[in-house]
């Protein structure tokens, strides 16, 4: 009331706040980061830990295990998921929502500390870092020039690569493929063998000519040196004529007599191209609280300054993926949804008040009250992304129902003949306690999803805030501003015949009333035949749920986007060579290209990663292809896809093929339906997962169907019989060294050629170790001098070993996968759980996993939520209407709302999703709203001392305008959202169709059910007090002295 009375006599006061805050939203606006979607935390911590030449078993015995061993111990974990490899172990720790992934790193690094001691000679420090899929890369690019490869590749590392690092919002940039420039040391083993020496003596040589060493220092009078002794190669001949041993004190061994030094290449083992053009690759990874836009922006200037400097050499940058164009696109088309949206409203606004003067009033409230929504996202650090402007677009009809009720209140009291004056005073202070109830009831039901935790919470959170702010700031607006305006410029219009307008207006007008009598006559029916309508609308909500066993409606976690992009992994023989696998893959490449569609094919040979992992092996490919945009097309990005790998599969045999379309965070996606099969049992784990995958290849919409273990690959065991070592003089140090560097070389060693430096790789001849009987002549040479083979103390054999091993919570474990097209991947979820209920052996334990898990705890979240919210709706309505029963009524408008919902999903097609279970709670509050306009001026009439049925049905006319008003803005607001086809268009359209759906069906049942409800309640309490007077008057008659004589 006060806000009302300052506002009215001190209009001042009310344009320097008004004045203020804009200035302050403009501002805020300004430095708010844009991103595609809000920020989040996994609270997952990895450890990666190279371990060179082991196979997938060693690493697994020697190294996962131990570090599993003493990561088991952290604090809030919740999962640990491991995958050896050959040559690399790589564990997952996945945290509760409560834990700080900051400090889990810290208290990881010490736990591996501890057994470090423990862990074989050879293994590389263990990599720990905290994983955010804000921290995806975002760029892709393909850089190439006319220079010699090896000095392009040294430039790109040494000097582009450091000048993007340093760009601001640059977390990390990676080169894909190319060639290094490497000092090649190529030892043969016969003449090592004439000289009875083994490789290790000529490591050793090498290292010790090849130093550098500070000696110390020499004083003068007033000077001071340091004294460094420069002993480092200067030329490939010093290392040629590097003495490896001296016979009979003048006869030197140097490495030129047992090696061929070359100046080469590095072996490559990966390679990358744009569009069948060999380059070097560049990924650009951001900073999780970096702006992707600008990040980019920076990264595109660099570049082209870089271009200029090397033009002599026709260096060019080409992107091959850039999200932030994505990004900009959906910003840019929630922006014009949200522009549309107002627009509309108005249009709306106009058509209902008859008055240009009155709907601009109206639409002041639209960005006045979104302008403080800007100033809380940058105090909370949130970024302007595809949630929050779809949270404004949503407020848009929201923002208005203030104003439309408070001008509609204050229009009734002109027409009783108020002045402007009193009539903004009376008028606004009669609906402040009703407009306070319903903004309320609105903000209650996002404060559960404000408050929730885990990746769901992170997403919401920027969807709640600007909701609330903007809501909560309507009515402020509403309640200062609009009153002041109607109070100067308000005023009744003349609808005169002579004009389009007032002819529109009245026709209009007579239509309106012809409604509201129709909607009477409906009111009275009703009324009277209550139970006929109840068992209606019981009928209704049960049919909508139909839906869902029906197929109609599906559930997934979010929606699929089709971004115009889509990946293509290959995975072949896993002892294919990394040039026959270049091979292969260019035949893939050449089908790509062929099709029209296709824009742009960024190959990786060597390299295959998605959202969560990366992986670098000499059997796997990935390319990113870009196609057409949507518009010019007929078929999705997903159905194009599974065309293209069944092209690809007919085309190219022996080649495994999957497709996954573009992820939301970039790169490639991960499948949406994963179950692990964990246990101790791994031939029972292995028939499970075969049993797993026939289900899943048989359950519709299922594609690309994956087993995590690949194919076993071909390995040489050598068993080492150690007595037999032991007597021959060698030790495990010294056979385990020299093989390493005999088969996969040693580059310890560095090779300086003015400002750069380069590997001097040692390693035997390729000739010398290309099979199991050249490792078998591997020569050692003993503490005695004496030659020895290796197979004078040890079994070699060819077997098969695994190429990977998982694990999960310290047990073996398989990942069975697929993608989902066409069909919701929650459904198809649980038609592959239903199939092997009840066929799980013994001692093995199938869970889902990843988006499967992730959605399940969300729907979780989100359905305590809802119950939260109808709980806070119906006690803040008990507080203000200080009465327990008429907000039960107030409650019965939402299970209709959910009718209309759930059949927009079904007509639409589309699955229910968190973004559409976030549509249902919105749907909570604005249809509860209506409710308490019905409810809230029965009450205001029947304490004027009207009939029940007859207060009923004059509430019902008297709110019939402003609840029309409200519901059509908030439905026609909606629409642009519910029809957009443009980038990022997926993810709103379900939030919308629900909203849309639910507040016709509310419209329409609610303006008659809550009538009903309201009469069949007051007609039951009329009942119980009668019968409650009537027993108190037999009492009272019983106790009468007069009736017991």
């Amino acid at each position: 009331m006060i806000m009302i009375d300052l506002s009215l006599k001190r209009p001042l006061i009310v344009f320097v706040l008004f004045a203020t805050i804009a200035l302050l939203g403009f501002a805020t606006f300004s430095m708010l980061n844009i991103d595609l979607m809000p920020k989040f935390e996994t609270n997952v911590v990895t450890v990666a830990t190279v371990y060179p030449g082991a196979s997938a078993s060693e690493v697994e015995s020697s190294v996962t295990k131990k570090l599993e061993d003493a990561l088991s111990t952290l604090e809030n974990l919740d999962k640990m998921t491991s995958v050896s490899q050959e040559g690399v172990s790589f564990t997952t720790i996945e945290l509760k929502s409560a834990a700080d992934p900051n400090q889990a790193v810290q208290d990881a690094q010490r736990k591996i500390n501890s057994v470090l001691a423990t862990l074989p000679t050879g293994v590389k420090s263990p990599v720990i870092s905290k994983f955010s899929p804000s921290e995806m890369p975002i760029m892709k690019i393909a850089l190439t020039a006319e220079m010699p490869p090896a000095e392009f590749y040294k430039i790109a590392e040494d000097r582009i690569k450091p000048r993007l690092s340093k760009l601001k919002g640059v977390g990390e940039v990676s080169l894909l493929g190319g060639s290094e420039r490497e000092i090649k040391v190529n030892v043969n083993r016969d003449k090592l063998k004439s000289y009875n020496l083994s490789i290790l003596q000529v490591l050793m040589a090498i290292q010790k000519a090849n130093q550098d060493f500070p000696t110390g220092k020499v004083e003068e009078t007033n000077k001071q040196y340091t004294v460094r002794l420069s002993a480092k190669y200067s030329s490939l001949e010093e290392l040629k004529n590097t003495a490896i041993a001296v016979f009979n004190n003048q006869s030197k061994v140097l490495v030129k007599d047992v090696a061929e030094v070359e100046d080469g290449i590095a072996e490559q083992t990966q390679l990358s191209r744009l569009n069948n053009a060999s380059s070097i690759g560049i990924q650009v990874q951001k900073q999780s609280d970096a702006n992707t836009v600008e990040v980019a922006r920076l990264v595109r200037n660099e570049i082209k300054e870089i271009e200029k400097e090397y033009a002599s050499n026709h260096m060019r940058f080409e992107i091959a993926t850039d999200n932030s164009t994505y990004t900009m696109e959906a910003v840019n088309s929630v922006v014009e949804d949200l522009l549309l949206a107002i627009l509309i409203v108005s249009v709306v606004s106009f058509l209902f008040l008859h008055s240009l003067r009155s709907a601009m009033i109206v639409m002041v409230a639209v960005p006045l009250s979104m302008l403080p929504a800007f100033i809380f996202l940058y105090l909370f650090g949130y970024t302007l992304n595809i949630m929050s402007l779809m949270a404004l677009s949503l407020a848009v009809g929201i923002l208005v129902d203030d104003s439309i009720v408070v001008v509609e209140n204050i229009y009734r009291y002109l027409e009783m003949g108020k002045t402007r004056f009193e009539a903004a005073l009376q008028g606004a202070k009669q609906i402040l306690y009703t407009a306070i109830s319903i903004t309320l009831v609105i903000v209650i039901v996002f404060l559960p999803l404000m408050v929730t935790g885990g990746i769901i919470g992170n997403i919401l959170k920027e969807f709640a805030l600007p909701l609330v702010i903007s809501t909560l700031s309507s009515l402020l607006v509403s309640f200062t501003l609009t009153p002041l305006l109607l109070s100067k410029f308000g005023r009744l219009e003349d609808i005169s015949s002579d004009t389009f307008m007032g002819r529109f207006s009245r026709t209009f007008e007579n239509g309106f009333n012809k409604v509201k009598g129709l909607y009477a006559g409906i009111l009275r029916y009703g009324l009277s035949h209550r139970k006929t309508l109840y068992a209606g609308v019981v009928a209704l909500f049960i049919a909508s749920l139909t839906l869902f066993p029906a197929g109609l409606i599906g559930t997934a976690f979010i929606p699929d986007t089709d971004q115009g992009e889509f990946v293509v992994d290959l995975e072949m023989s896993p002892q294919i060579s990394v040039s026959a696998n270049n091979m292969l893959t260019k035949r893939v490449e050449g089908i790509l290209a062929s099709k029209k569609e296709v824009v742009k094919i960024f190959t990786n040979v060597g390299y295959s990663g998605n959202m969560l992992s990366s992986t670098a092996k000499n059997n796997v490919t990935q390319l990113t292809v870009t196609i057409v945009d949507k518009k010019y097309r007929t078929i999705g990005v997903n159905e194009y896809g599974k065309m293209m790998k069944e092209e690809i599969a007919a085309k190219v045999p022996g080649v495994k093929v999957r497709v996954s379309p573009t992820s939301v965070a970039g790169g490639a996606g991960t499948a949406p339906v994963q179950f692990v099969i964990n246990g101790t049992d791994m031939e029972k784990i292995r028939s499970t997962a075969t049993m797993l995958m026939d289900i899943m290849k048989k359950t519709p919409g299922t594609s690309d169907v994956k087993y995590s273990i690949d194919d076993p690959k071909p390995e040489v065991k050598i068993q080492i019989d150690r007595q037999k070592m032991e007597q021959l003089g060698l030790s495990i140090a010294d056979v385990g060294a020299t093989m390493r560097t005999a088969l996969a070389g040693n580059t310890d060693s560095k090779y300086t050629d003015g400002p750069f430096e380069y590997d001097i790789n040692l390693a035997f001849d390729k000739f010398d170790r290309k099979n199991s009987n050249d490792v078998g002549s591997i020569t050692f040479i003993n503490s005695r001098g004496e030659a020895i083979e290796l197979n004078q103390f040890a079994e070699i054999t060819q077997t098969m070993g695994p190429s990977m091993l998982e694990r999960t919570d310290r047990n073996s474990s398989i990942t069975v996968s697929c993608f989902v097209i066409g069909r919701g991947s929650g459904t198809v979820g649980d038609e592959i759980k239903k199939g092997f209920e009840g066929r799980i052996p013994a001692g093995v334990t199938i869970k889902p996993a990843g988006m499967l898990k992730t959605q399940g705890e969300a729907f979780s979240s989100l359905g305590y939520a809802m119950i939260a919210a109808l709980i806070l709706i119906y006690l803040t309505m008990v507080t203000l209407y200080n009465s327990l029963l008429h907000p039960v009524v107030v409650l019965f408008s939402i299970p209709v709302a959910l009718i209309g919902s759930f059949f927009a999903l079904g007509l639409t097609l589309e699955n229910l999703t968190i973004f559409s279970i976030v549509g249902l709670i919105t749907l909570m509050g604005l249809v509860a709203k209506n409710a308490i306009l019905l409810v809230d001026f029965t009450n205001h009439l029947r304490a004027e001392g009207r009939e029940l049925k007859e207060a009923l049905i004059e509430a019902g006319k008297e709110r019939l305008r402003p609840i029309l008003m409200t519901t059509a803005a908030m439905i026609f607001g909606m629409l642009p959202v519910a029809l957009a086809s443009g980038a990022g268009a997926e993810m709103k359209n379900g939030m919308a169709w629900v909203i849309i759906g639910g507040l016709t069906s509310s419209l329409f049942l609610t303006l008659v059910l809550v009538p009903s409800i309201y009469m069949s309640f007051e007609t039951i309490k009329m009942k119980l007090k009668r019968k409650n007077a009537g027993k108190e008057a037999a009492e009272a008659e019983l106790e009468n002295p007069a009736y017991q004589k």
